[in-house]
């Protein structure tokens, strides 16, 4: 490659690009069944295309396997022009699943565990203001469905019923990023008391249904002790429904999102952070002017702020990361 083409490569991409594309999982894509079809809820699929892929949340979670053991590489380009490669481990921040509790209910049966299924881990949206608490683990406090003064909401003509589905699993990290087990691990613990989150599938899942994934640096391989930017953690924003498949389909439930929050390609659905939030971020090494990295980092960030809004959710990361890292205008 040519110098002119490597310094065009190098002004197209950041390090925060390079950053979004490295910890985007990319999930094997499968086809639903046309019987099938008919039994999906229709307010939460683009039911007029002539096929529905799907993901499992199982194969979702494989995706982390490796990177929760050692940490996933992104390139970091230094001022001095040396790229480093900076290793991250995921930890699970937040995640809310709201699917048809039918399914849940055979996805466990399937499973082999049909003790405990109607617990407290289920709260029914049955049209009022309040959901009941459903507190897992160190989960956050009880939240309401959609606050008054939420910046969006969920298109408001959905039968109240039906807009969000049943809540099966609502579990928010508070422990100190010390004291956390990588991903996958959280994941396997979580699945004790809600095995279906090991098997259900992502047309099965409310467009309500979504993920935070904190990302902490481990180590940066040729080590370079004086580089203080390269101790940036993140925190990522993904949604899990096969709803977000489809941007038209996106856009006409006025979701705000930063971007297509998942894309077919080659047999694989990827889903890339439609959120984020950072700490110990300096603009300089991660953000190019050429790039329009500081307008986009604002309008994800502004995009998790409303999701984390319209869903009335006590974030701790999310709080933690905007009170003592960099502070982005949001309008």
């Amino acid at each position: 490659m040519s110098s002119d083409s490597s310094s065009s490569t190098r002004i197209r991409h950041s390090n925060l690009e390079r950053f979004l594309q490295c910890v985007t999982p990319s999930v094997p894509s499968r086809t639903l069944p046309q019987n099938s079809i008919s039994g999906l809820n229709s307010l939460w699929q683009p039911l007029c295309k002539d096929k529905i892929e799907y993901f499992t949340l199982g194969d979702l979670w494989d995706c982390y396997g490796e990177w929760s053991a050692f940490g996933v590489g992104t390139p970091v380009l230094l001022k001095t022009g040396e790229t480093v490669l900076q290793y991250y481990v995921p930890y699970l921040s937040a995640i809310q699943i709201y699917c048809n509790k039918s399914v849940a209910s055979r996805n466990q049966r399937e499973d082999g565990d049909s003790t405990g299924f109607e617990s407290d881990s289920w709260s029914d949206d049955s049209g009022s203001e309040k959901l009941s608490p459903s507190f897992s683990n160190n989960s956050s406090k009880a939240w309401s469905v959609v606050s008054e003064d939420s910046s969006f909401e969920l298109e408001s003509s959905w039968p109240a019923k039906e807009k969000f589905g049943c809540l099966y699993l609502h579990y928010v990290e508070m422990s100190s990023p010390y004291w956390r087990p990588p991903l996958v691990d959280k994941i396997n613990e979580l699945a004790h008391d809600h095995p279906a989150i090991m098997s259900l599938k992502s047309v099965d899942l409310s467009p309500a249904s979504w993920m935070a994934v904190a990302w902490y640096p481990i180590y940066h391989i040729p080590c370079r002790k004086n580089e203080k930017d390269l101790s940036s953690s993140f925190l990522t924003y993904h949604t899990l429904s096969s709803s977000f498949q489809d941007a038209d389909n996106c856009a006409s439930r006025g979701m705000v999102l930063g971007e297509k929050s998942m894309a077919e390609s080659a047999g694989r659905i990827t889903l890339p952070p439609f959120g984020i939030a950072t700490y110990k971020m300096e603009g300089d090494l991660w953000l190019k002017q050429e790039a329009s990295d500081y307008d986009r980092i604002v309008n994800l960030y502004s995009a998790a702020d409303s999701w984390l809004r319209q869903l009335s959710v006590y974030h701790h990361d999310f709080n933690f990361f905007t009170h003592h890292g960099a502070q982005y205008h949001v309008n």
